[in-house]
């Protein structure tokens, strides 16, 4: 029989206390709301005495929730503890989640206590606390840097007292999944009573080990699991619960316990976070992350057009992520390219596949990343006028704050090189007064021309359009390239090839 793990959500109230993610009650009750519907079990609204605010939010969390336990944070104090019963009123399922410090550090620096006035002081918060409501949690601040011997003795009193959940947080990310595991092993096994609680980890990421560490606890009998969504909170954050609930699910076999995760939502959970609190979800955040499901690697391309499982291990669909993306660019191999070319309609024979990869190459190696618009505007432009009767060769452009701009410009004219430098008033002047003295055309005017990007980004493609008219005959040409100003001479070169077209052979031949 696996043993069920509870989710202990936090993003509300721990969440919350990263800076600049504080939420208003609508955001807050949007995010209750996701989280229910990511099936966590217990969601922590807030700390109720710490704002009006925080009260009035606790309070409407805890009428809105149909099935989640709402929780209350409150410090050992009377004032706190009923603070917190008032808040979670009309919750049909109330948790009082009371705290002290008990760490030597904590104790002598923040509370000025002994460590006998810290147990009285465990002993009254949490039976106050469970004479108010039935459902308490107690957690000892400071957990892992504190006495074991002592440690005990406040758990134990905790539970005698009420307690029916105890939690051992590593407050500031100091532990290792070593030394946490053993920590819950130890009071498990030296606590007299500790077999009438469940046990609760609460990781910091100080040192990117909260997931690690949280797991290493559910190893060692944790049996509660505190975290939030995207793992904000203080500092570097909290354990990430998207993280533990697709960990306990992928990794079954040496993880045998389950949760009531309902892993579609994650993603949707996780973007309206990162919404209402502004804080962005990094590229390379696992679960959730836009590259989390992106492939690049022409190796690795071939995998997975071949069969997913060999570079994933979790399908996006089961995170709500959509689809896997095949990132085109300079590592991206021929089974992708043909892959996202046949996606995108196009059917080319071999030589045009060959000539559109390697002209695909040469732009992935002046883009970061390549666009499905990218592709089409190179297959267009490059590809499927690879046989027009006039070709860009190559473009030279001179320019600046001082004299007229100058422009060199080799075009092949029917398989023949041509060269022409000349000047203009500006670069595209200059550019386009060399393409007229390369091939004459001096009853056609340049009726239209117009720079649009294909993608978004400084290293975005230019998409160069063209209108030349002739006679009442138009035409008009596409170019696209990175540098503007070859993308202008494919577009004109491009309008020029269709002029030629409707008019005639006899023109190009005169």
């Amino acid at each position: 029989m696996n043993a069920e793990i509870r989710i202990f959500d936090t993003t509300l109230r721990d969440g919350e206390q990263s800076p600049g993610c504080s939420m208003n009650l609508e955001e807050k009750l949007k995010v209750a709301a996701q989280l229910e519907a990511l099936g966590v079990d217990i969601i922590e609204a807030g700390f109720a005495i710490a704002s009006e605010g925080d009260f009035e939010a606790v309070q409407a969390v805890a009428k809105a929730a149909d099935r989640a336990i709402i929780a209350s944070l409150a410090r050992a104090s009377r004032a706190d503890i009923e603070r917190a019963a008032q808040a979670l009123k009309p919750a049909r399922r109330p948790r009082i989640h009371t705290f002290i410090a008990t760490s030597p550090l904590h104790m002598r620096v923040k509370l000025g206590k002994s460590p006998e006035e810290v147990l009285e002081a465990i002993r009254e918060s949490v039976t106050l606390a469970r004479n108010l409501v039935e459902d308490v949690e107690w957690s000892a601040e400071d957990a892992t840097r504190s006495d074991p011997d002592f440690l005990a003795r406040a758990i134990e009193t905790a539970i005698r007292a009420g307690a029916s959940t105890i939690n051992l947080p590593d407050t500031v990310g100091y532990a290792t999944p070593e030394t946490y595991g053993a920590l819950f092993r130890d009071m498990l096994n030296r606590v007299p009573n500790a077999d009438r609680a469940i046990f609760s980890t609460h990781c910091h990421n100080d040192l990117g080990l909260a997931v690690a560490n949280t797991l290493a606890a559910v190893m060692a009998g944790a049996r509660q699991v505190e975290s939030t969504v995207n793992g904000i909170g203080e500092r570097a954050g909290n354990a990430a619960v998207e993280e533990i609930a697709m960990a306990l699910r992928v990794r079954h076999d040496v993880l045998p316990f389950t949760t009531r995760i309902v892993s579609t939502e994650i993603t949707r959970a996780s973007r309206l976070v990162s919404a209402v609190t502004g804080m962005q979800v990094q590229p390379n955040k696992a679960i959730v992350g836009a590259n989390a499901f992106a492939h690049e690697s022409g190796i690795h391309q071939d995998g997975m057009l071949k069969d997913s499982s060999t570079y994933e291990i979790m399908t996006p669909e089961s995170v709500g992520q959509g689809q896997t993306t095949l990132v085109l660019g300079k590592h991206s191999g021929r089974a992708a390219f043909r892959d996202k070319l046949e996606s995108l309609g196009f059917s080319l024979s071999d030589n045009e596949f060959l000539d559109a990869f390697r002209r695909f190459k040469d732009l992935a190696d002046a883009k970061k990343q390549v666009f499905d618009e990218d592709i089409i505007a190179l297959v267009d432009d490059e590809v499927l006028r690879g046989h027009d009767r006039i070709q860009v060769a190559e473009v030279e452009v001179y320019c600046g704050t001082t004299g007229k701009a100058r422009a060199i410009v080799t075009l092949m004219v029917e398989g023949e090189e041509k060269m022409a430098a000349t000047k203009g008033s500006g670069p595209v002047d200059a550019l386009f007064r060399a393409i007229r003295e390369i091939v004459p055309h001096p009853a056609a005017h340049l009726q239209l021309y117009q720079v649009s990007a294909v993608t978004a980004g400084t290293d975005a493609q230019a998409e160069v359009s063209v209108v030349l008219a002739e006679d009442g005959r138009t035409a008009r040409g596409v170019g696209a390239h990175t540098d503007t100003l070859v993308a202008s001479a494919r577009a004109y070169v491009n309008a020029l090839n269709k002029l030629i077209v409707k008019r005639g052979r006899s023109a190009l031949a005169a």
